[in-house]
């Protein structure tokens, strides 16, 4: 079906019914001609009129082989599929009253969630009586988004809609990141490096002035 659709979307050749056509295509200079002239020069080099913008005055074909058109027509569909980011929407559910545990739980969960690049549904939901206390479900959604700041930005404030008070936040951009003391490492190898190169220096320097002096005395003796 897929195939079909895409197919239809184009007429060639002889199912082209206009008067006169702009053609282009490779190591072909853009020009406007007799729709009989087009397919006579798609005939002279072994390849189709392939109509690409019939809204356009005149419309527009181009000469390429009408199988490589349509592979290229997927070609780049495949590609801009692949491009597009889905983004999908977790849900976190809250009480007015959520413990500490409770919420850190939701809270780690959500920076799983945004930090995927998903965005997140944060909800407070009243029941019976509890709708009272609807000024504490702000304040604990407020607490979330402030929680969240380096994962991502409220997209809306929280709003209460019958017995739900919803908040919106989107992901960031880019991921936070911690900072790493790569200058202090650098600069720790090197002191050790010139603490370990000094006493090299000063070693073979006294021991060439003891061995320098011994075998003189002992080559004395053997002249003797």
């Amino acid at each position: 079906m897929k195939k079909n659709n895409l197919k239809s979307q184009y007429r060639i050749n002889d199912q082209i019914r206009v008067r006169e056509v702009r053609i282009v295509g490779d190591d072909i200079e853009s020009t406007v001609m007799n729709i009989r002239d087009a397919l006579r020069l798609a005939e002279q080099k072994g390849v189709d009129l392939v109509e690409i913008s019939p809204n356009a005055e005149p419309p527009v074909c181009r000469l390429i082989d009408y199988s490589k058109f349509i592979y290229q027509q997927k070609k780049r569909q495949k590609e801009m599929k692949a491009k597009q980011v889905k983004i999908e929407v977790k849900e976190i559910r809250f009480g007015p009253q959520t413990d500490d545990h409770d919420y850190n739980f939701k809270l780690k969960h959500a920076q799983g969630f945004l930090s995927d690049g998903d965005k997140v549904k944060a909800y407070v939901f009243f029941r019976g009586r509890s709708i009272l206390f609807k000024e504490q479900g702000e304040v604990l959604l407020l607490r979330f988004a402030q929680d969240l700041e380096e994962y991502g930005k409220v997209e809306s404030m929280p709003v209460l809609e019958g017995k739900r008070m919803t908040m919106f936040i989107a992901p960031k951009k880019t991921a936070p990141k911690k900072a790493t003391p790569v200058v202090d490492d650098d600069d720790d190898d090197d002191i050790d490096e010139a603490e370990m190169e000094e006493p090299v220096r000063k070693k073979p320097q006294q021991k060439a002035q003891k061995e320098y002096t011994g075998p003189k005395v002992e080559g004395e003796d053997w002249d003797d």
